[in-house]
């Protein structure tokens, strides 16, 4: 008998995998793990019991108010970062606020384990959806728009400057960005440093990834260096 309650307590089946759904459908209850270390607020430990909860209203209780308090922080961010994206509708960027709160949720909830207490708990968990949306929020600004990376986007700069040092500074800089740089590392450069592309945008856009592009734009901006202490 003990071998057989052996058995059963060691076999335990995996939840199904679940595709994206809406902010408003329910999560799958996360499977249960041993807990190695309790925050010391009270605050933080109910958050903590209530999710981890086996029964099934607790824990979907639980999780409404968690989204709750995600979505709130999501439209706050979307609000706050609004301005660099007028062209887009109120609905639209409400749209946003959702989509980020309901994967700002999955994470959190995918990342118990990994909560210290370091922080209060909605603090912690605060910061998934602030990052959620400033990321969806810059994406959503450029859908659409084409990414200026041209290389005769960097002149203009130069030209606007009235300081004569500055100005030949930076004419300098111009022709090393012609004469110095791969196509790439021109594009890159232009796109993130002159014209403020967001990184994850770019990155989406030319199908790399962030690190990939922060070491092109390192490489650029080395090559620069070299060349204006050449001079």
């Amino acid at each position: 008998m003990e071998a057989a309650a052996h058995h059963r307590r060691e076999h335990v089946e995996p939840l199904p995998v679940r595709g994206r759904r809406r902010a408003r459908d329910s999560v799958a209850l996360p499977i249960a793990r041993p807990v190695t270390h309790l925050p010391s607020d009270p605050d933080s430990r109910a958050w903590l019991a209530t999710l981890r909860s086996s029964d099934a209203r607790t824990h979907a209780e639980a999780v409404g108010r968690l989204h709750e308090l995600l979505l709130r922080a999501a439209r706050f961010e979307v609000q706050r970062r609004s301005g660099t994206a007028r062209h887009v509708g109120r609905e639209q960027l409400d749209d946003v606020a959702h989509q980020s709160a309901h994967d700002a949720l999955v994470a959190v909830l995918a990342k118990l384990d990994d909560f210290r207490g370091e922080s209060r708990f909605t603090t912690w968990a605060y910061k998934f959806a602030l990052y959620e949306a400033a990321a969806k929020t810059r994406r959503r600004a450029w859908q659409g728009r084409e990414l200026p990376t041209a290389p005769e986007d960097w002149p203009a700069v130069a030209a606007r400057e009235h300081d004569f040092e500055t100005a030949e500074t930076l004419r300098a800089i111009s022709q090393a960005i012609e004469t110095r740089l791969t196509p790439q590392q021109r594009e890159v450069l232009i796109a993130l440093a002159v014209n403020g592309v967001p990184i994850d945008v770019l990155a989406e856009r030319r199908g790399t990834t962030r690190g990939a592009l922060y070491k092109t734009l390192h490489d650029a901006r080395r090559a620069l260096r070299r060349h204006l202490e050449d001079l």
